[in-house]
């Protein structure tokens, strides 16, 4: 149990100015567990304007009683900033996320009954000086009102008190109770799920960005497959997921022994990546089943669902406001997960194409993706052979040309040369080019593309944007055709 000196050495410079401190929270459940502590807060019974006066650098901006002191190295640089908060006690939870008063308290009690789970609401301060070299446990005062540390040992997640009156007073601590679960493989204690599943519908009333944040964390935890269920279970992700929910019951064709929400968490669970976003497109990537399905010949069929899967996973994302760029990963590839690929009719071409289309560097998680989809539908086998030579097929076209900007030629080559003011025209020259050269990278040659250039500039714009969409928009016709056929969709 090592608490660093900066921190013991603060709640020295509080006690020696007639205060009581405490190292609390999360911080303390870790040191328990064995575990390194991200951040470290204190608890005091100082008031933040007392707490000024003994730390002058500190600043106080808030109105929860929370005092940042920032730690500077050597160079005179903010290394980390660690939270000093008066005891507080909250009362009234009009709008079920912010207390309607604070008041703060001189006992260190009152702080702690506050506190969300029994985990979570123990404190505790060393019994020696910062400057003694070596500290064991003995050396250690525990403060445990609750019973956190034998839920530590029997791995409980357990609310404070009366776990309704904690839901009540922040909603979001429900969907906590899941993330503590998964991130520390606990159970959460049955009176504790009970309320949980009571007050589910608390959770409409949190910000979108807190409720993505717990997602996130989830997602990114070993249990993520766990956490989705228990979600589900307890109510909860109809609120957070409600698209999700709809593929519950919801039946495929013959060839899936699953239904769409049975199918959609298994191959969450069997992800290879442990990238979240990776993970949430798996979770997500027949999203549209339920609405797209249609009876054709006696045969369930799910055409586009890739393509309406792809716009409602943006959705969502936009919902929860995800950042741009983790959308985008996320939506494309849903997009494109139904990519088709079989050993002895897909040429290094059209492996080109598949790498304009979605991008380098998320081929990796496609197939990952295409991985779960397998595994999840009930596949034995996740990588067959024909995946395993796509990899192949991509290491080995990596370096050619798949984008504009690989061309041997650009289009300040083609203003000097074809005597043109820059103009749409440009770009669609080169994007015929880049076509040509997709089916034979041997033709990225600049005098064949000077030449090329040369012919193409005697069609006018609207004939060289169709000559370029015609060679490849119909291979992608003929692509989701194989794809259809292959998939049964």
């Amino acid at each position: 149990m090592k608490i660093p000196d900066y921190v013991k050495s603060i709640i020295e410079k509080l006690e020696n100015n007639n205060f009581e401190a405490y190292i609390v929270g999360g911080c303390v459940r870790d040191l328990l567990l064995k575990k390194l502590p991200k951040d470290w807060d204190i608890t005091t019974n100082a008031l933040p304007e007392q707490m000024l006066t003994i730390f002058p650098n500190a600043r106080y901006e808030n109105v929860f009683g929370t005092v940042l002191l920032p730690l500077k190295n050597d160079k005179d640089e903010v290394e980390q900033v660690v939270e000093i908060t008066t005891y507080r006690s909250e009362q009234g939870y009009s709008d079920r996320r912010h207390p309607d008063e604070i008041k703060f308290e001189e006992k260190l009690d009152k702080d702690l009954e506050r506190r969300d789970f029994t985990i979570n609401a123990m404190a505790i301060k060393s019994k020696v000086k910062s400057q003694k070299s070596k500290v064991d446990e003995n050396d250690y005062e525990l403060t445990d009102f609750f019973g956190g540390q034998k839920d530590l040992q029997k791995k409980i997640i357990r609310a404070v008190g009366e776990p309704i009156d904690r839901f009540k007073e922040d909603a979001l601590r429900m969907m906590r109770a899941v993330r503590f679960a998964c991130q520390l493989n606990f159970t959460i204690e049955e009176k504790t799920q009970r309320a949980i599943i009571k007050m589910a519908g608390g959770i409409k009333y949190i910000a979108n960005e807190r409720i993505r944040d717990e997602l996130i964390k989830i997602l990114s935890s070993d249990k993520a497959y766990d956490g989705i269920i228990m979600l589900h279970e307890l109510k909860l992700l109809q609120y957070i997921l409600p698209e999700l929910e709809r593929g519950v019951g919801v039946n495929q064709n013959k060839h899936h022994i699953y239904t769409v929400f049975q199918h959609s968490v298994l191959s969450l669970k069997h992800t290879p990546s442990k990238d979240w976003r990776v993970r949430l497109a798996s979770l997500l990537h027949d999203v549209a089943k339920p609405q797209t399905k249609k009876l054709i010949n006696n045969e369930y069929t799910f055409y586009n669902h890739d393509i309406v899967g792809a716009k409602i996973a943006k959705k969502i994302t936009q919902r929860l406001k995800f950042a741009n760029n983790d959308s985008e990963k996320v939506v494309g590839l849903i997009k494109n997960h139904m990519f088709y690929y079989n050993v002895g009719e897909v040429t290094e071409a059209s492996v080109r194409r598949l790498i304009v289309k979605t991008g380098e560097e998320n081929l990796k998680d496609l197939i990952d993706l295409r991985v779960a989809d397998r595994l999840g539908s009930g596949v034995p086998k996740a990588k067959p052979y024909k995946l395993r030579h796509l990899e192949y097929m991509m290491e080995k076209v990596r370096h050619d040309p798949i984008s504009v900007k690989m061309l041997k030629i650009n289009g300040n080559d083609l203003i000097v040369l074809l005597k043109i003011n820059p103009s749409p025209k440009i770009g669609a020259i080169l994007d015929v080019l880049l076509s040509e050269v997709l089916d034979d990278p041997k033709l990225n040659d600049k005098n064949y593309l000077n030449d090329c250039s040369l012919k193409l500039n005697e069609l006018d714009l609207d004939q060289l944007r169709q000559q370029a969409k015609e060679k490849i928009e119909n291979k992608k016709v003929d692509d989701d055709q194989k794809i259809k056929n292959e998939f049964w969709v």
